[in-house]
């Protein structure tokens, strides 16, 4: 947060060379309203296990893949509002002994946010968190003597499906009430059950494989300059995942752009000056749709106001004069005034 404390009262020996210079002032800017897209992309990695071959033979399991494969998908969209700096409306606000301005604040890149008031900042979204991964189970952990001590991978394979029946035919008899040691009560039952499961689930993977998933985000910036029916955003390919636009490999995501217009054609775009110009502007921005499609239909979209869009109004000094002062507060995205106070000054 950038705020400045203007003082107005100057030294005798600053004045001869102020006298010289033009007015003094600060700079700023007003926004232009961008959209974040922010993309969660699963990637799933199968690693296939290592008696893959033999997995129809001793487990009955048809179709098991013997290579390793990767794939991606597009879990979830969110587009929020933004904005950045409109280097197009760059401007100086004055500052002189005739107006009553005791504050200005800025944001950290320049813009406008309040003049006599603290503005508000755009709330940054909340990035990511993947959750935990549970640890993975070593199949080798699991193994009797017999088993790692096979003189072939065949043989291993045959010991290892023994295995996981025997671990099966436990938990049948204990489920039975058949088994030679039976657990004394509920929680030790399914102490019993729970070691079984994850025998048998690590035993599996030798012939099924492993799949693990990661999701990570992937943020776009996409900034609104005209409507458009159709621009290209991103693609995304289900082998590669997020590629190159110009990557024929991914399939193609676009965007779509429309504007309400409530400002007259030919006032959009031409500042307002005031007679009593101190250099102090906002936006009157107008409301426009973004829309994420794929595939022809859509899958995302976010309403908001946008300062790039609508007409530049230019306020007057005489809010800030020696009779009267005022407090101004400007939404952060579009640029456009949120409130505003005067205050009658007692002399």
């Amino acid at each position: 947060m950038k705020k400045l404390i203007v003082a107005l009262a100057l030294t005798g020996a600053c004045q001869g060379v102020l006298a010289q210079q033009t007015v003094a002032g600060t700079t700023y800017f007003l926004p232009k309203t961008a959209v974040r897209i922010s993309l969660l992309v699963e990637k799933e990695c199968y690693t296939p296990g290592q008696f893959a071959m033999y997995a129809n033979r001793y487990m009955r399991k048809e179709g098991v893949v013997q290579t390793p494969a990767e794939n991606y998908r597009i879990v979830d969209v969110k587009m929020t509002a933004t904005s950045m700096p409109d280097s197009a409306k760059q401007h100086t606000l004055v500052l002189d002994k005739k107006y009553t301005i005791a504050e200005v604040d800025r944001d950290e890149s320049g813009i406008l946010l309040a003049i006599n008031a603290t503005g508000k900042r755009a709330a940054a979204p909340k990035p990511f968190v993947p959750a935990p991964r549970k640890p993975a189970l070593n199949a080798k952990d699991y193994m009797n003597e017999d088993i790692l001590s096979a003189g072939s991978t065949a043989k291993m394979a045959e010991l290892c499906a023994k295995e996981i029946y025997d671990i099966r035919d436990s938990r049948s008899q204990l489920s039975r009430g058949q088994a030679d040691f039976m657990p004394k009560d509920g929680a030790q039952l399914k102490l019993m059950m729970d070691n079984l499961d994850r025998q048998e689930k690590a035993l599996l993977q030798v012939f099924e494989g492993v799949t693990t998933r990661d999701t990570v985000e992937t943020v776009l910036t996409f900034v609104p300059s005209s409507e458009t029916q159709q621009q290209l955003l991103f693609r995304f390919s289900r082998k590669l995942g997020m590629v190159d636009a110009d990557d024929l490999a991914g399939t193609p995501y676009y965007i779509q752009v429309a504007v309400k217009k409530h400002v007259d054609e030919a006032e959009a775009g031409n500042e307002k000056t005031s007679k009593d110009n101190l250099g102090l502007y906002v936006n009157l921005p107008e409301k426009m749709t973004v829309t994420l499609v794929h595939d022809g239909q859509p899958l995302k979209k976010i309403e908001t106001y946008a300062g790039q869009f609508g007409r530049v109004e230019c306020l007057s000094g005489e809010l800030f004069n020696k009779k009267q002062t005022s407090r101004i507060v400007l939404n952060p995205l579009s640029g456009a005034i949120e409130k505003i106070e005067s205050e009658t000054l007692v002399k």
